[in-house]
Order: structure tokens, then C-alpha cells, then sequence
């Protein structure tokens, strides 16, 4: 069983850019989820549908990801991540601009959704983040955190983005500039330093720590010993329930705020405040994880939301409280994804990671899915989000404490 022999210094100085590029492509990666909020407002009102209707385009894609997150990620346990990140940051991007042409037929939004579906499945957060956990062992926690962060910036900066080029261009236009505009940005970092250990060859991988191949070679337990495992499953719900609440909490944060009396930009200049929070709730969470049982680190920031749900019901028409009910929600935006996939390593290593990981991510699509939607069923039905805030007080809580009932102790691959 192969162990580091690079101390966390020694990781950083050889594969400092790897959890750059790899944040900067799951920034990219999630586009249609943190890019979308601003633009439903536009859309409904232009074409005459409801919120539930506009967001259901969402649910298709996350639903898709949640069928193929498995299949995905046991190909680039076999294959390595670089050639499914850098080809489908390209096909993203250009599925997300094509919303743009809707015309107003529900039938052609939903395949143009389908096809975001589809463009969506190769750049999933399992080929960003098993590259780094590939090279990253002794500050894998920290590794992580950068590599997420990728969300942090997605929720800051594309809710700012697409509010600014709706207000410039109108909303068709708008989805070509905001793809564009981002991935000239990102698409060179990518492209010159994401890769993984495996991605260099699967014949001659890179030699520091020992390994003899593949992922298979790495330790870790079999796929079918993880899923049948009842810390996996307590992943799995703790995963579903954060995503249902959290996930819909962003993507229709602005409309939140503007139905307590924001403007729009505004209301947008807020909720970027929950992407900037979040990057500080990640690199804290890596901090805490490389020092602290991830079980407790998790348990104890999956409640911050509750406070931020709480703000929102009772002090949420003031200035003061939506500021720093984004600054909850961010800060445990930027944790969320960072605790999972740290407690998927160090419970069931690294051989059956992008599989592993896969199944959690098909919880995390579902709540993806499910989430905006019922939330938006709810303010067509009740004409407020005040139900939706105390169901995501319940969830949040259930959350928390399938994290916190984890082991704290003999994390099999600690080393690893």
C-alpha cells in the first residue's frame, strides 16, 4: 500500500496549479446552475410562464447528471479526468449560450436543457477533484478547498455577470457574452496545467509516490464494499438533503431578496456576497479538515444555514439581514461538497474514488434537481418563498446530523 513520501510543502511546489485550473473548470462546470437565477425573471415574463416552468429545464439537466454521475466517474477512474474536463468545459459553454434562441415553446427550452444535460455529464466535480486527490495526499483538505472554490467564484461573480449583460445586451445576447466572456478566461489555465497523476499515460504515470499504474492501484476498498457500507449511505442522504436546501436557496436567492423589496441589481449585488463568503468557508473548512474529525467540521457548518433561513423569515426586509443571511449561506456553500468528498477519501480511498463519488453525486444532481423546483412550485402556489425557507430549516438540520453520526476515529485510508 503506497504512501506519500511529499510533505504538504513539497505537494503544493510540484502541482501548485493543478487545484487552480481544476477550480476554474468546475467554476465553468456549474454555469447553468449558479449563472441561471438572474435570467429566469426576463425569460417568464417575456414568454408567460410560471417560475416552476422556467426552472424545470434545470431539474432535466441535474436528473441527467444524476443518472450518469456513476458511468462518469467510473471512466475517468479508468481513462484520467483531463480529457473529459477539457473537451466538455467547451461543449458547456456552448450549450449554455444556445438558451439563448428559445423561443418561446416549453418544448424547445426543455431540449435545449437536455442538451446542457448532456454537455454537463464529463465535467462533473468528480474529474476536477479526482485529479487533485490524485497528486494531493498530506493537504489533501486544502487541495480540495482551492479546487471548490471553483463554486465560491461561480456564485460571486455569474449572478454580477449575467445581471450586468441582461441589462446591456437583453437576456438572448446575454448567454453568449457570459459563456464567452468566462471562457476566454478560464479555458488557457485549463487547458495548460489541469491533469491528473494518471493522465500523463496509464503506462508510464508519474513516479513519486510509487504507484505501479492506474487508480486501480491505489488503496482503497471495492465499489461494492463502499456502497454497501453505512457510512456511504449516511453520505448519500447528508449529500441529497444539503443540495435540495442550499442549491435552491442560491439559485433563487435574487428573486428572494427582490420579493423583499431589493431592485435587481441590488439584490444581485447581494447575493454575490454568499460566492465571496463561500470562498472563505472553503479554504477555513480545508484548514479545519487537515486538523479536525471532518465528521464534527461538517455537522457544525451544515447548521449555519438555519440561522440564515431564520434571518431571511423574520428580519429579511432589512439591509442588514439579507447581508448576513448570504454570508451563512456562503459560508457553508464553500463546505459542502469540500467535507463529502474528504470523508469519501479517507473512509474508502482512492481505487473506486471517481465511482464512489459518482453514486454521491447522483444525490447531490437529484437535490439539485428536486430543490429549485420545489421551491419554485411554492411561490406559484403560495405567492411567497416563506414555506420553502422553514422546509430547508428541517432539511438543513437532517443534514447536519447524518454528518456528525460519521466516525471520527480509524479513518482506514487517513494516510492515503
Amino acid at each position: 500500500m503506497a504512501t506519500s513520501t511529499l510533505s504538504a510543502r513539497e505537494e503544493w511546489r510540484a502541482h501548485a496549479m493543478v487545484p487552480v485550473a481544476a477550480g476554474l473548470g468546475y467554476a465553468t462546470s456549474v454555469i447553468h446552475i449558479y449563472g441561471i437565477g438572474p435570467y429566469f425573471g426576463p425569460i417568464a415574463q417575456e414568454f408567460g410562464w410560471s417560475r416552476t416552468e422556467v426552472t424545470f429545464g434545470l431539474t432535466i439537466a441535474t436528473l441527467v447528471q444524476a443518472v450518469g454521475g456513476v458511468f462518469i466517474g467510473l471512466a475517468v477512474d479508468r481513462f484520467g479526468p483531463r480529457r473529459f474536463g477539457v473537451v466538455g468545459l467547451l461543449m458547456i459553454g456552448a450549450a449554455f449560450a444556445l438558451l439563448g434562441t428559445a423561443d418561446g415553446s416549453l418544448v424547445q427550452w426543455y431540449l435545449l436543457w437536455s442538451l446542457i444535460a448532456l454537455a454537463a455529464l464529463p465535467v462533473q466535480a468528480s474529474v476536477w477533484t479526482s485529479a487533485v486527490a490524485s497528486l494531493f495526499h498530506v493537504s489533501r483538505g486544502m487541495a480540495f478547498a482551492v479546487t471548490l472554490c471553483g463554486a465560491s467564484i461561480a456564485a460571486g461573480v455569474f449572478p454580477l455577470v449575467a445581471t450586468y449583460a441582461i441589462s446591456e445586451f437583453g437576456w438572448r445576447a446575454a448567454f453568449s457574452a457570459h459563456a464567452g466572456v468566462w471562457l476566454l478566461a478560464a479555458f488557457p489555465v485549463i487547458f495548460l496545467f489541469f491533469h491528473g497523476r494518471f493522465d500523463r499515460g496509464r503506462k508510464a504515470p508519474q513516479k513519486e509516490e510509487g504507484s505501479k499504474g492506474g487508480m486501480g492501484d491505489m488503496p482503497g476498498v471495492s465499489l461494492s464494499e463502499g456502497l454497501r457500507s453505512s457510512i456511504y449511505h449516511r453520505l448519500f442522504v447528508a449529500s441529497l438533503l444539503f443540495t435540495f436546501t442550499i442549491i435552491a436557496i442560491v439559485v433563487h436567492f435574487t428573486a428572494i431578496l427582490g420579493d423583499q423589496g431589493a431592485d435587481p441589481l441590488t439584490a444581485a449585488a447581494i447575493a454575490s456576497f454568499v460566492g465571496w463568503f463561500s470562498l472563505a468557508g472553503r479554504l477555513g473548512t480545508g484548514l479545519l479538515l487537515d486538523r479536525f474529525p471532518a465528521s464534527l467540521v461538517g455537522a457544525a457548518v451544515f447548521m449555519l444555514p438555519v440561522a440564515g433561513c431564520l434571518l431571511l423569515l423574520f428580519f429579511g426586509t432589512t439591509y442588514v439581514g439579507m447581508v448576513m443571511a448570504s454570508a451563512l449561506i456562503g459560508l457553508t456553500l464553500g463546505a459542502e461538497i469540500d467535507v463529502v468528498v474528504f470523508l469519501l477519501t479517507r473512509h474508502f480511498g482512492l481505487k473506486n474514488f471517481g465511482g464512489l463519488y459518482g453514486g454521491v453525486l447522483a444525490a447531490l444532481s437529484v437535490g439539485t434537481a428536486v430543490g429549485p423546483l420545489a421551491a419554485a412550485r411554492i411561490f406559484d402556489v403560495t405567492g411567497s418563498y416563506t414555506g420553502f425557507l422553514w422546509l430547508a430549516l428541517a432539511s438543513m438540520t437532517g443534514s447536519s446530523l447524518a454528518i456528525g453520526t460519521l466516525p471520527r476515529r480509524n479513518e482506514a485510508f487517513a494516510g492515503h
